[in-house]
């Protein structure tokens, strides 16, 4: 299989294991010490605690990230460049996972820090890509 077609898989992978992770801090909150009601959450996470709040905010962030990874992995198999995507795709679902993890972890600044590098990590891949796909 393609590096680009595994880092795509492994990214929608993780997207969903947190996900699953989310949907079960709901339920524990829904149903533990909280009793937040399940048909009057805030999508955001804002109205849970602490690691239900930061596992949401990961989650939100896969998501805002793996349309644009998928539009960039479809796009060099489509026009046969997915040779630009080798030897630094699997970076991309690597600092994802980083910055996933960091973020459900801590919110200390030097936490935030080093999410915010792994976002740039992410980013100047994705557009390096795009780059060398269009010109």
């Amino acid at each position: 299989m393609e590096e680009g077609i595994t880092a795509l898989v492994g990214f929608a992978a993780w997207t969903l294991v947190i996900a699953l992770i989310m949907v079960f801090n709901r339920f524990a909150n829904s149903f533990g010490g909280s009793k937040i009601a399940l048909n009057k959450f805030s999508p955001d996470g804002e109205d849970l605690p602490g690691f239900g709040r930061r596992v949401t905010r990961a989650h939100l962030n896969c998501l805002e990230t793996l349309p644009v990874f998928a539009a960039l992995v479809a796009a060099a198999g489509l026009s046969d460049q997915m040779a630009i995507l080798d030897g630094t795709v699997m970076f991309v679902l690597y600092a994802r996972i980083c910055q996933s993890v960091v973020h459900m972890t801590s919110t200390a600044l030097p936490m935030v820090y080093l999410r915010g590098g792994l976002l740039g990590v992410q980013l100047v891949l994705l557009i390096s890509y795009a780059r060398q796909m269009l010109f």
